[in-house]
């Protein structure tokens, strides 16, 4: 069919091209006329006659031509050629030279080469006519166009495929649904090529399409996603208005079926059983129940309702937002004893309903769920529930104060003990009877110490202690009338020395800790010890205050500035109790306005006895005064004598340092030997040593000999230095023992001059020898610095020598 379609088209472009050179010799040959000539053709010549000029008519050549020759265009002539050949013709332009080739002598023009009008649908030239002997214009350069002839070869094209619709499920007949657009490249303006009609090849039976516009529409009225949810329909464009030889094309479009509320939700059974045990705490999920629907997104979601009146009492059904189920859940505490099985309906609807479908039918279902309820042990439970209780106040230990009932709601309903939680009454002020229950006072009660009670008390089977329950309890202690009334602070009053009679001093008010059910009520009087007083009154005023007034006109400080005024309180009981409290009254000096200026202290008591209670405490203030004084006496004095046994022990020796070397050997003033004779007596020394009478004792003139008394090198027999031998000894022992403290004695560093002395040391602290066992020759060898401490030891050597012999 191609073929014959081609052939036809080829025998039309020939016959075209055939009335085209007809034309064209027609007006090669035609009587010249104005209307030939180019706008640039020169003006009418000289004597009247008109310049010849080109002579061609517009250019076609027919598109994709096939042939082995090159296709004839057109000719070019301009009239002043007479055919001897002496013209030139050329072109320029668009294609000169390689597209299109013109013949010099005769002006014809082919194409060489296959043309596409979709590419390019028209070529652009310059024409030119020289002489051929001179090369020279004869003709002035003229630009003419060649046309490309369209053909029908280009077939239709969806370019913006692929296509993808939708329509909603149940649309009516002639719902549109897209559109879809078909384009042809060959020329619009020429004939039928670009002329385009559409039709369904596949999908007729469900949508059509408008032949002119190409708009899909729905050609039934029962589309159903649930039964195919996508459609693909095959689209085909024809052009040449779809007669025959006409070229086509095709794209598939994609139709998508929406879905609608048309579909109820259904329960996949029409009973559910689930089971919980009855301790199940309110809030517990029992099970999940989901009705099905076959619509998708939010056409499915659906709530769920309880729709029976024992359901709604006991369990809860809630509808989970993710997954569309009801969630049953227990609302109330369940009861094996009271009901082994419910029986619950659940309906399911759709959330979402529309209008137009609400005549398929109801968009809801019910089915129904059965909740076995399983036994298990129980703890006891209290009945009644009252968890309060009340005790007088004044009731005597063991009293009852309430029973409390527990029962095991099992079926084997075993025995219940009782207990009260400890950690609720620590102070033991309640005791229990642990099979009665019985709740009985542990402690005397006190209302005005604790007016209430919060405890817990137990309840637990008798063969299983872990099945325990609780209950609170609280016990109001009653008010009893056990406390007297007293003032209610410690008045003091000021009255002025020329207060005149009936002046009002003070108003009294009392409190009671007591709380009688009928209210306060209070009585005053002078009590009985003042009832010689001539000075002051005392009026009750009947609304639980007094009211004290001056008796007397006025008074005199300088006489008695303080009276202390007793008041009995009394209460309305019963029984009644009373007490006395003080009124202080002090006198004061006041100025001519009434205002206080001074008042002294001194008290006087207008009872001049005191009670003998009141003597035996004051008594017992001085006695414990006493006591401590002579307690912190005694601690003083210990404590000094340890001190001063501390002070006798420590005979350490006195290290004394001086800084300077002194005058010499003649410079006796240079060194103060009081710090060396401070621990002993030197009269009695040198007294002993001459054995003497007080005449003896008297120091001589001589240097020499005031210095014989010093304790480091004096032999007596009376002296015995194993004392500071046995404490040196016992100090530098506990020193060796304890690294940790430093000894008394300590190792100083001195600096000093000159080659280390060949002498020994002086110190007496390593000679373990007495004096006269000791040899102080050498102090005569070390010079004249120490010649006179060499005479003063060689001096008291030799005494010693004369007296032992």
């Amino acid at each position: 069919m191609a073929m014959g379609l081609q052939g036809f088209s080829w025998t039309m472009l020939l016959l075209f091209c055939a009335i085209q050179e007809m034309g064209a010799w027609a007006l090669h040959t035609a009587v010249e006329s104005p209307g030939l000539r180019q706008p640039g053709d020169p003006a009418l010549l000289a004597g009247g006659r008109v310049k010849r000029g080109w002579v061609w008519n517009q250019f076609f050549v027919v598109e994709e031509y096939t042939g082995t020759e090159p296709l004839y265009v057109g000719k070019i002539h301009s009239d002043s050629d007479e055919g001897d050949g002496s013209i030139k013709y050329t072109i320029s332009g668009e294609g000169a030279g390689t597209i299109f080739l013109i013949d010099e002598i005769t002006g014809d023009i082919h194409a060489t080469e296959r043309l596409d009008r979709e590419q390019k649908t028209f070529y652009t030239l310059r024409a030119q006519a020289r002489d051929r002997q001179t090369d020279q214009l004869l003709e002035p350069e003229s630009e003419f166009i060649i046309k490309v002839q369209d053909i029908n070869d280009s077939e239709p094209r969806f370019l913006e495929g692929p296509y993808i619709g939708s329509v909603a499920e149940l649309s009516p007949i002639g719902t549109s649904v897209m559109q879809v657009m078909a384009s042809d490249a060959d020329d619009p303006t020429y004939g039928s090529s670009a002329r385009v009609v559409y039709s369904v090849l596949e999908g007729e039976q469900h949508f059509t399409v408008d032949s002119k516009t190409g708009v899909i529409r729905t050609a039934v009225a029962d589309l159903d996603r649930e039964t195919q949810d996508r459609y693909e329909v095959v689209i085909r464009a024809t052009d040449m208005a779809g007669q025959l030889g006409g070229l086509s094309g095709s794209t598939t479009v994609t139709i998508v079926v929406t879905d609608v509320n048309d579909n109820p939700p259904r329960f996949p059974q029409k009973m559910y059983q689930f089971s919980i045990v009855e301790t199940a705490p309110v809030g517990t999920a029992i099970g999940r129940v989901k009705a099905e629907d076959s619509d998708v997104g939010e056409n499915t979601d659906m709530t769920y309702q309880v729709k029976d009146e024992e359901g709604v009492e006991m369990f809860k059904v809630t509808t989970d937002s993710n997954t569309q189920e009801a969630v049953i859940s227990v609302q109330k505490p369940l009861d094996y004893e009271s009901k082994k099985v419910h029986t619950v309906v659940v309906e399911a609807l759709n959330k979402f309903v529309d209008p137009r479908f609400v005549d398929l039918g109801t968009f809801r279902d019910q089915t129904i769920v059965r909740v076995s309820v399983l036994d298990v042990d129980e703890p006891p439970e209290f009945r009644p529930p009252s968890n309060l209780m009340e005790v007088q106040e004044d009731a005597h230990v063991g009293s009852v104060v309430g029973i409390v009932t527990a029962l095991d709601p099992d079926t084997a309903n075993h025995p219940v003990r009782y207990a009260i939680d400890r950690s609720t009454d620590t102070e033991r002020i309640f005791d229990i009877d642990a099979n009665t229950g019985a709740i009985v006072t542990g402690k005397v009660l006190d209302r005005e110490t604790a007016g209430w009670h919060n405890i817990t008390v137990l309840a637990m089977e008798a063969d299983n202690h872990s099945q325990v329950s609780r209950a609170s309890l609280r016990i109001r202690i009653l008010d009893v009338n056990d406390n007297p009334p007293e003032l209610a602070t410690p008045y003091e009053a000021a009255v002025c020395e020329d207060a005149k009679p009936g002046q009002l001093i003070q108003t009294i008010s009392v409190v009671d800790r007591d709380e009688p059910q009928s209210g306060h009520r209070f009585y005053f009087t002078l009590a009985p010890e003042a009832t010689n007083n001539h000075h002051f009154s005392l009026l009750d005023i009947k609304d639980n205050t007094a009211a004290v007034h001056t008796q007397r006109v006025g008074f005199n400080r300088q006489e008695q500035d303080v009276y202390l005024l007793p008041i009995l309180v009394v209460d309305s009981g019963p029984p009644a109790l009373s007490s006395t409290g003080t009124l202080t009254i002090r006198i004061c000096g006041c100025d001519s306005n009434g205002a206080i200026q001074s008042c002294n202290s001194t008290a006087y008591v207008v009872s001049a006895t005191l009670s003998p209670g009141a003597l035996i405490a004051l008594l017992v203030c001085i006695l414990i005064l006493v006591v401590l004084v002579l307690l912190i006496l005694t601690l003083k004095r210990h404590h000094k004598s340890h001190l001063t046994s501390e002070d006798d022990e420590d005979m350490r020796d006195n290290v004394i340092k001086y800084n300077d070397e002194g005058g010499g050997e003649q410079d006796t003033e240079a060194y103060d030997m009081s710090a060396l004779r401070s621990l002993y007596d030197f009269s009695e020394i040198k007294g002993g040593d001459r054995g003497g009478g007080p005449g003896e004792g008297v120091p001589s003139g001589n240097p020499a000999s005031e210095l014989h008394a010093l304790p480091q090198w004096v032999q007596s027999p009376d002296l015995d230095f194993s004392v500071f031998r046995d404490y040196i000894c016992k100090k530098v022992e506990q020193a060796d023992e304890d690294l940790s403290v430093p000894p008394y004695d300590s190792f100083q560093t001195y600096a000093f001059e000159g080659s280390d002395s060949p002498m020994p040391s002086l110190s007496s602290i390593n000679t373990w020898s007495s004096s006269s066992e000791q040899d102080f020759s050498y102090l005569g060898v070390w010079g004249p610095r120490f010649r006179q401490l060499a005479a003063l030891y060689a001096g008291r050597r030799g005494e010693e020598d004369s007296e032992e012999s």
